[in-house]
């Protein structure tokens, strides 16, 4: 068998659109040649495709912020969710047939030329080294257009539509990263072949592992001594944590307050949750009992709503101390900031995004109510591997959270997340895309859902 060939860089193409597809691609970014692209925003992108790629991105986000608003907003998000649906797994059967979506998609880059001039322009002075996608337009567009390189596409939810495999999948060569067992077994569905799927797991930032878990150890043991007051995990499980964390990253007391963290979607969606949980949590925090971040991420609009939430509840004495907002000018230096309150973060609150994988730093879900098909699907996967608690009602933060924090389910799912999720994709994924690594072995301790 021919040894694979080593690369030192590759291209590494994403989308901006919401938060998903570059928070996938953030962490790829020291194997990118030439940094991470924007497929529908680069220098050079001719006019018409950025309007395409505009339009497409703007209706989404109008549709995502209507869902809950009312009833026309609901019926809206619905006809919209049905095109990108993803059907039930089970029986098993061949779903094969390209939907919608899919078909809409290889119509805009066969009949209206999306993604031409990148691969035609920009692509094609270094066309030999590996191509990593995390969004499957440009994937398929480099099979379409000829890209002679390899063509790696990520996969960043726990199932995936049947959008996200070629149009004739059997006779595709775009290998899959996937990050976990259920999409692996769905693309087979769909017909792609089985040689040409990897179980890599979720690319997770760097910053939040290091080298041997060192830094992912440290955090959790700080974390857990936050989410157990009454040490019921310690002892149950304290010879087994020592072990797995070792007996230095457990600190004997708190290191930093209790802390959680509310993040709002890309489109901005849900940022009302956030507002009522800085009023019910308001006397806990200025107590000094609880740190609130609430993450804007890039968008001015969802910055200012909280700025104005955090003044009229009166907690702006509070504003950079015990609440903080996390934003970022870009999508890097917003992604940064994340992955550092990470570090300190206790409890994440999120709707059931990519961010579900951020259960394997140890880190509980509170899962938000889903915003489409695909986070149905995470929330499953969340459920099954016990890393994630559906939210209760936000009104009333102070008291449930509270009580989930003493009766020991957060240290629990924190230790389930860390156990049961992968958590080396990225490493796993540089190494094969590079040629480091000729066979990927399965992310070990993960447990697959029989509920969908």
């Amino acid at each position: 068998m021919p040894r694979k060939k080593k690369f030192q860089k590759a291209w590494v193409l994403t989308v901006d659109m919401g938060y998903g597809h570059q928070r996938a691609a953030y962490p790829l970014k020291d194997i990118a040649y030439k940094g991470v692209i924007a497929v529908n925003d680069y220098q050079g992108l001719p006019a018409s495709e950025r309007k395409t790629w505009k339009t497409s991105r703007e209706g989404y986000e109008i549709i995502s912020r209507l869902k809950g608003k009312s009833a026309i907003g609901n019926a809206l998000f619905g006809m919209f969710d049905r095109i990108q649906e993803i059907p039930r797994f089970y029986p098993k059967r061949d779903l094969s047939r390209p939907n919608l979506q899919l078909t809409h998609t290889y119509h805009q880059i066969e009949k209206e030329g999306l993604c031409k001039h990148l691969f035609e322009k920009v692509l094609s002075k270094n066309n030999k080294i590996p191509l990593v996608c995390t969004f499957f337009m440009p994937a398929f567009a480099a099979e379409h257009y000829g890209y002679p390189g390899t063509i790696y596409l990520t996969v960043c939810d726990a199932d995936v539509s049947r959008s996200w495999a070629p149009r004739d999948a059997q006779q595709s060569r775009i290998k899959y990263l996937a990050p976990n067992k259920r999409v692996v077994e769905r693309l087979m569905l769909y017909g792609v072949k089985e040689e040409n799927i990897f179980l890599t797991g979720f690319p997770l930032p760097k910053e939040n592992i290091g080298p041997d878990l060192k830094i992912l150890k440290k955090d959790i043991g700080a974390r857990i001594v936050n989410l157990d007051p009454h040490q019921r995990s310690m002892h149950k499980f304290g010879h087994i944590l020592s072990y797995h964390l070792g007996k230095k990253n457990i600190p004997k007391r708190a290191t930093h307050p209790l802390t959680l963290t509310f993040a709002v979607g890309g489109a901005g969606a849900q940022r009302e949750i956030g507002a009522q949980i800085l009023e019910s949590l308001k006397t806990k925090i200025i107590r000094g009992k609880i740190d609130v971040n609430i993450v804007a991420g890039t968008r001015k609009e969802v910055i200012k709503y909280f700025e104005g939430v955090i003044k009229d509840i009166g907690l702006s004495k509070e504003l950079k101390n015990s609440v903080r907002i996390i934003e970022g000018e870009t999508k890097d230096e917003y992604f940064r900031n994340f992955n550092k309150v990470l570090r300190t973060t206790d409890v994440l609150w999120t709707k059931p995004s990519e961010l579900s994988f951020y259960t394997a730093l140890g880190i509980p879900i509170i899962m938000a109510p889903s915003v489409g098909s695909q986070e149905d699907f995470n929330r499953v996967w969340l459920k099954t591997i016990a890393g994630g608690i559906a939210q209760n009602d936000p009104r009333y933060t102070d008291e449930w959270l509270m009580d989930w924090v003493d009766s020991g389910w957060l240290a629990r799912a924190a230790l389930n997340g860390f156990s049961e999720a992968p958590i080396t994709g990225t490493y796993v994924i540089e190494k094969l895309v590079l040629g480091h690594l000729t066979e990927v072995s399965e992310p070990e301790g993960e447990v697959e859902s029989n509920l969908v």
